[in-house]
Parts: C-alpha cells; sequence; structure tokens
C-alpha cells in the first residue's frame, strides 16, 4: 500500500493543482481555437477545414470540462478552510464569481455576439449593435440576452458553490468528504462513479436536451457538480490521495480504450450526422468513463511530479481567470477579422492562437496594474502597502 500522504494535503497550496489548471487552460486556447478550423457547428468556420483534426479533440473533449471543474472543487475546499466563516467564503467566491461574470455580459462578449449577428447578416456597427440591439431577448440577427457563450463555466460554477455552502451549512464539510470517501473506498474509486454517472447521464439523454442553459442542462449539471464535489472533498482527504496514488495505473488503458470509442463515433458520424441511439449511448458512456479515468491519472501526475514551486508558476496561475474571461471573443473576433485575407488554414490558426495569447497576456498584465480593473477581471484586491517609515537620523 503506498504511504500516506503528507499533510500538505490538509493545507498550503498545492503547485501541482496549479500546474493542472495552467495546462488545462492552455489546451482550452488551443481547443476552441482549432474548432474554427475543423468540420461542425461553431461561432465562426474557415473556409477550409480539416477532419483530421476531430480526432486530436475527441479525446480531450471528454475530460477537458470535469478536469476544470475538479480543479476548482478543490480550489474552494481551500478558500473555505481560509475563510473566517461560511458566510464570509460565500461573500467572496460571489464577489469574486459575479463580478467578472457581470463585467464579460456588459463587455467582454459584446464583440463576439456582434460578430455572430454579422454573420447572420447584420448591417449595425458596433457600437450601434452595443446601445441598440445587444440588450433584446429576441434580436432580429444573432443570439437573445443574456448570452452566455464561454461564461457558462462561470456561471454554473457559482451555482454550484452556492449549493454546495447552502449543504455545508446544514451537514457540514466533513459530511461531504465522508460521503465522498465512502463512495470511492478502495477499488470502488476506479468503477463505482463511472456507474453512477453513466447511468445518470445516460438516463436524462433520451428524456432531456443536451444543451447549455442554467435550466435546460440537466445531463451536464449532474456531471460537473460530481467532479467539483469530488475535488472539494480531495482537498481536505489524504485518504482520497492515497486511493489515487494506488489505482490510477488502471485508468490509462479504461482511458484509452475510451477515447478511441469516442473518436470513432467522431470519425463515423461527423458534422451534424446523428449516430443511432446505441451508438450515442455507447460514446456518452464513454466519454463518461475517460473523464474520470483522465482525472484520476492527472491528478497522481500532478501530485507526483508537479507538486513543486518555480518562478512563473504564481503569475501564470493568477492569470488563467482573466484569460479565461477574455480568449473565446479575442478567438472569434479574430478569425473573423482574417477570414478576408484569404490565409491558409496553417497561416490562420497561427494568427488566432498567437493573438490570442498576447490579448491574454495584456489583458492580465492590464489588470493587475490598475486597481479598479481587478475585481472585474477576478482577481483579487491587493493587500494595502505597508505605511513606509521616515527615519530621522540622531542629532
Amino acid at each position: 500500500m503506498p504511504p500516506t500522504p503528507p499533510a500538505r494535503h490538509l493545507s498550503g497550496r498545492h503547485y501541482g493543482l496549479d500546474w493542472l489548471r495552467i495546462g488545462a487552460f492552455a489546451l482550452l486556447i488551443l481547443y476552441h481555437a482549432t474548432l474554427v478550423f475543423v468540420p461542425g457547428h461553431w461561432v465562426i468556420k474557415w473556409p477550409e477545414t480539416n477532419p483530421a483534426l476531430l480526432v486530436p479533440l475527441a479525446f480531450l473533449t471528454p475530460w477537458r470540462l470535469p478536469l476544470l471543474f475538479a480543479v476548482s472543487g478543490f480550489a474552494t475546499r481551500r478558500l473555505l478552510m481560509r475563510s473566517p466563516s461560511l458566510h464570509d467564503f460565500v461573500r467572496g467566491r460571489s464577489k469574486r464569481l459575479l463580478v467578472p461574470l457581470g463585467f464579460g455580459l456588459l463587455v467582454l462578449l459584446v464583440p463576439e455576439l456582434w460578430v455572430r449577428a454579422k454573420l447572420a447578416g447584420d448591417p449595425l456597427s458596433l457600437p450601434q449593435y452595443w446601445l441598440h440591439e445587444y440588450w433584446l431577448p429576441d434580436p432580429r440577427y444573432g443570439l437573445g440576452f443574456p448570452a452566455w457563450e464561454h461564461l457558462w463555466f462561470v456561471l454554473y460554477l457559482w451555482v454550484y458553490t452556492m449549493l454546495l455552502a447552502l449543504l455545508i451549512a446544514a451537514r457540514g464539510s466533513a459530511w461531504v468528504q465522508a460521503r465522498v470517501e465512502a463512495l470511492t473506498a478502495e477499488r470502488r474509486i476506479l468503477w463505482l462513479p463511472i456507474a453512477l454517472l453513466a447511468a445518470a447521464r445516460l438516463s436524462l439523454m433520451f428524456v432531456v436536451p443536451e444543451q447549455h442553459g442554467l435550466f435546460t442542462d440537466w445531463s451536464g449539471h449532474v456531471q460537473y457538480a460530481s467532479f467539483l464535489l469530488f475535488g472539494f472533498a480531495l482537498g481536505g482527504s489524504p485518504l482520497l490521495w492515497q486511493r489515487i496514488a494506488a489505482h490510477w495505473r488502471v485508468g490509462a488503458p479504461v482511458a484509452l480504450l475510451c477515447g478511441c470509442v469516442v473518436a470513432w463515433v467522431e470519425h463515423a458520424y461527423p458534422g451534424s450526422n446523428v449516430p443511432p441511439h446505441a451508438v450515442a449511448a455507447a460514446e456518452r458512456a464513454a466519454q463518461v468513463a475517460m473523464a474520470w479515468s483522465m482525472l484520476l491519472i492527472l491528478l497522481h501526475v500532478a501530485d507526483r511530479w508537479f507538486d513543486r514551486d518555480a518562478r512563473w508558476r504564481a503569475t501564470l496561475a493568477e492569470a488563467v481567470f482573466p484569460a479565461y474571461l477574455i480568449h473565446h471573443p479575442v478567438i472569434v473576433v479574430t478569425a473573423w477579422t482574417i477570414l478576408p485575407l484569404g490565409l491558409s488554414a496553417e497561416a490562420g490558426f497561427a494568427v488566432v492562437v498567437a493573438t490570442t495569447i498576447a490579448a491574454c497576456t495584456g489583458f492580465y498584465l492590464l489588470a493587475r496594474a490598475i486597481p479598479l480593473l481587478r475585481p472585474v477581471a477576478g482577481l483579487g484586491v491587493l493587500p494595502p502597502t505597508p505605511p513606509r517609515h521616515r527615519i530621522v537620523p540622531a542629532e
């Protein structure tokens, strides 16, 4: 049996989870940029698409969002541990999530939604669109307000956090952790979460549509909230880390096999082609199994080999949330702007990725430097600078 993990899992910062979050966001930029250049429906499409890129996307799709919710759950537990009270925790998380969400709806998403409207034939300029059409619930062109776009993740995270706070107020963090530990006891950590999540997803997939929306995405809620709960329990449980260390290797062949199933379905039924019910059900089950298996693998890798600090770790970790807020509109607007240039798909991809990285970097540096911008970019308030005492020389 692996040795009991050290006490650092109960307090302090887990650098490995920081690196995992940083890496997940880097993949997210590449993922969303690639969506411009593959067949299928997305906000904007390049004239020349490459179906071969659907395969690597298929290997990323099942686990990228569950990973982000699990890491967010871990961070939620650590923030709760550091908060003086549950009330302070709720207030702090609401400010940290709702202020950027509001700023995103009021400002950041406007250019992206304007591009959507322009692609649908809207003649208005960006200022005209923002003043007269963006706020309409049912506009003639494009999507109605509020169109959350990629900010649905922030909305879901806040709602899950508030529901979790209610559960903690009623039963306590230890109760939540004990339930998760019971469901993942010994080798059950390999199969029981997969079985429960797959059963829930399959029972819902033919009953309710799978679409983003706080009151429509029930299949997503079951999966994402479950991964957040697991991450929350992991933030205070050396026992869960021990189980991951003992059983993570089994996840590798499971993840590979399930990834092949998902990739085959994407290849066999590209774009808007709908697979038969049995194939669709097998794909959903494979997605769940791959998501859970990859989570165990990545958590162990982060804990075993990346739980160490480095010069740029703190800066990159702080930059992730501001960069998340802005990256999606930048990708859409950049792709739309360079479409008339007639670039090859390779050159277009390079321009989109480079511009997105530059914009994310600039937005973070600007928000970090200007105190008024820090809250809207999801950055914490700077601690007050201690007064500098003037030293008076002795007479």
